[in-house]
């Protein structure tokens, strides 16, 4: 309760009472040094260091007090943990690392002094997540721009296949997926059900995010899963998307593996005079 609230001199009370253990848990493992790196308490992290707390303990989890400073985006904290000894090597249950939190959460100065400090910008979660996965799926340039210059592979597919620019793709951040394709994000690239960043994009009506895909022309033929883009559109029911791969060329005419041509996919008139 101490380190939760930031009270430096009860902790300090606790500690050189004799009676406390500075590695004492909770039922969950936790430590008070977590609680303090967790709540950005700098200075009660300090002490505890100081009267000897195992700086990389970790929680039933995974967690250890490193990964939740980052989490939480307290840089000092993790350069304070990093000076005493705090380690990048440990991982959480699901494969998470401090660096993939940081990304996570967009905490790009976290970034950098974890990057500086060893971690390892190819980490994955154990369904294949990388750091950089991670920050454009949440649509954090900052920290991909940190990450592919630190030499994160921008192509690299979680276990299902889904790429960065994929799930770009799909939450609409188009100024993530400008800074994948120019740093050579493979524009074409599918999942494991045949859809490609651009399919993706047109069915969801990411307008701004069609505009960036079509800038490295993209496939507009017949993809793996047996459709096009133009066909996602239309079941998607946005004109403006129809009406940008139309103007890049889509054709109207190419049926779907159903032999469906997209105009039987929509009973918006808007859309079927466009078509």
């Amino acid at each position: 309760m101490s380190t939760r609230k930031g009270n430096l001199a009860l902790l300090q009370l606790l500690l050189n009472s004799g009676r406390v253990d500075a590695d004492c848990r909770d039922s969950f493992g936790t430590t008070a040094l977590m609680v303090a790196s967790y709540s950005g308490h700098y200075d009660c992290a300090r002490e505890l260091i100081m009267q000897g707390t195992d700086i990389n303990l970790q929680r039933e989890t995974g967690s250890t007090a490193l990964f939740f400073a980052s989490q939480q985006g307290h840089n000092e904290v993790v350069k304070l943990l990093f000076e005493f000894g705090g380690s990048t090597e440990f991982q959480t249950k699901d494969g998470g690392t401090a660096l993939s939190a940081a990304c996570q959460y967009g905490h790009s100065k976290v970034v950098d002094t974890l990057l500086k400090n060893g971690a390892n910008v190819h980490d994955q979660l154990h369904d294949g997540a990388t750091p950089l996965f991670l920050a454009s799926q949440e649509g954090h340039v900052t920290v991909i721009r940190q990450l592919l210059s630190s030499g994160a592979k921008v192509n690299h597919p979680r276990e299902d296949g889904t790429a960065p620019l994929w799930m770009a793709a799909q939450m609409g951040h188009s100024e993530v997926v400008k800074v994948l394709l120019l740093r050579g994000a493979d524009r074409d690239a599918d999942r494991k059900d045949g859809s490609t960043a651009l399919f993706k994009a047109a069915f969801k009506g990411h307008n701004t995010v069609i505009e960036e895909l079509l800038k490295f022309s993209p496939s507009m033929g017949l993809l793996n899963n047996g459709s096009t883009a133009l066909h996602a559109a239309v079941m998607g029911g946005n004109h403006k998307s129809v009406t940008l791969l139309l103007g890049a060329n889509a054709d109207p005419t190419l049926p779907n593996k159903n032999n469906e041509l997209p105009a039987d996919l929509t009973k918006s008139d808007r859309i079927l005079r466009a078509l």
